[in-house]
């Protein structure tokens, strides 16, 4: 079993030479500048530490996973406030957005050049009708998604990573997009343990 690598970091070489999925691991960038994206989403970027958005996007599934797994379905329809979203609503959105920006960095990273429209959080909320599915099934969902969004980035080929398109009327890179991902669960996680819990 091949073990692979972050990108700069020191190991010893492996005699079989790189898996084909560690070769794809070397091609990830850093950190996003300045202009991989517009100014409103590094209030996500600037949540996730380090380089490496896609070993953020793996621990966070478990960590997450757990959380969830200690909310119980009748908890999960609790609001911090009448105006505000219920905790499935809020891990609704924070799995439909993840969707949303991994379906643009799979657009842009692939090659196709035709902008992107915009994406309105409240729109999908009030489509889903998040408190009408059970807790188990969204926690599932989002399990199901966040494999997804990892197995799309694990398996960037060093070209993808390069590559930008317009979404929103904005400039983003796709290794903006790996961060912006990241750091949004990271953002809610954070509303759902300091206002819901």
């Amino acid at each position: 079993m091949w073990h692979c690598p972050r990108p700069g970091a020191r190991t010893v070489r492996d005699p079989r030479g790189p898996s084909p999925a560690c070769a794809r691991l070397v091609g990830m960038p850093g950190r996003p500048h300045e202009g991989d994206a517009a100014p409103y989403y590094f209030s996500y970027i600037n949540q996730v530490a380090g380089d490496d958005a896609l070993a953020v996007m793996e621990s966070q599934l478990e960590e997450s996973i757990a959380l969830f797994g200690g909310i119980s379905g009748e908890a999960s329809l609790h609001r911090y406030a009448s105006d505000k979203w219920s905790i499935r609503q809020l891990l609704n959105h924070t799995t439909d957005t993840e969707r949303a920006l991994a379906f643009r960095a799979l657009w842009f990273a692939r090659g196709f050049a035709t902008p992107l429209p915009s994406y309105d959080q409240n729109i999908a909320a009030a489509g889903a009708a998040a408190d009408n599915v059970a807790w188990s099934a969204q926690v599932e969902e989002f399990r199901s998604v966040r494999q997804s969004t990892i197995s799309l980035f694990r398996n960037m080929p060093p070209e993808g990573w390069k590559r930008s398109g317009i979404a929103s009327d904005n400039h983003v890179t796709v290794r903006a997009l790996a961060f912006i991902i990241a750091g949004h669960m990271a953002h809610h996680v954070k509303i759902l343990r300091e206002r819901y819990l």
